[in-house]
């Protein structure tokens, strides 16, 4: 809701400052860049006072031309662009029409993905037993790392999952115990016991 509410407030800032200028005045063009919330997609927003061809030109930090589109016989446009397949970084967005150029940096850095429902339980007093289990993992694969009370690695392995996964640890140690659980995406959860 607050994204729709940013964006409809953009647009009629745009409409706003387009219409405020004055026949005698020059020409302004107006760009505004959204970022839609918990995506990698920005939502381009242009307006100009008279159609014409209008270029849009997207530049990495390193100033190289990474994308490029052209509109004919519009006066401006909303467009999302999806920058998933960018790396992290400082991005320049720059609209070409027929009076001159208009630019806005952004910055993007890619969503995370939601961490998954990672559960780690004790389930015996006397042998030390421990219930790991992934809800919803998908087809990736996660490892499993049990380390005693002077953190030294007792055990690791990697468990290829698909959709759910549930395992019984049984860990003779003295003292505290370690488990951690890291997925393909860098999420980690570990609890001591």
């Amino acid at each position: 809701m607050k994204t729709k509410s940013l964006f409809l407030a953009a647009l009629v800032t745009l409409s706003a400052v387009v219409s405020a200028v004055g026949k005698d005045e020059p020409r302004t063009a107006v760009l505004a860049v959204v970022p839609q919330k918990g995506s990698e997609v920005f939502k381009v927003i242009y307006k100009s006072e008279a159609q014409s061809r209008i270029k849009m030109n997207i530049y990495n930090a390193a100033a190289q031309l990474i994308y490029t589109e052209s509109f004919t016989g519009i006066d401006g446009f909303i467009r999302p662009v999806n920058f998933s397949q960018l790396s992290a970084g400082e991005y320049t967005i720059e609209m070409i029409d027929a009076v001159g150029k208009t630019t806005q940096k952004i910055n993007y850095a890619p969503v995370k993905p939601a961490p998954k429902n990672i559960h780690i339980s004790s389930i015996g007093k006397d042998d030390q037993k421990f219930l790991v289990s992934v809800a919803d993992a998908g087809e990736e694969t996660i490892t499993i790392r049990i380390y005693d009370n002077l953190s030294n690695l007792i055990h690791a392995e990697k468990q290829k999952v698909n959709g759910d996964f549930a395992q019984v640890y049984v860990v003779k140690s003295t003292g505290n115990v370690t488990i951690e659980v890291s997925d393909e995406a860098g999420n980690i959860k570990s609890n001591r016991f």
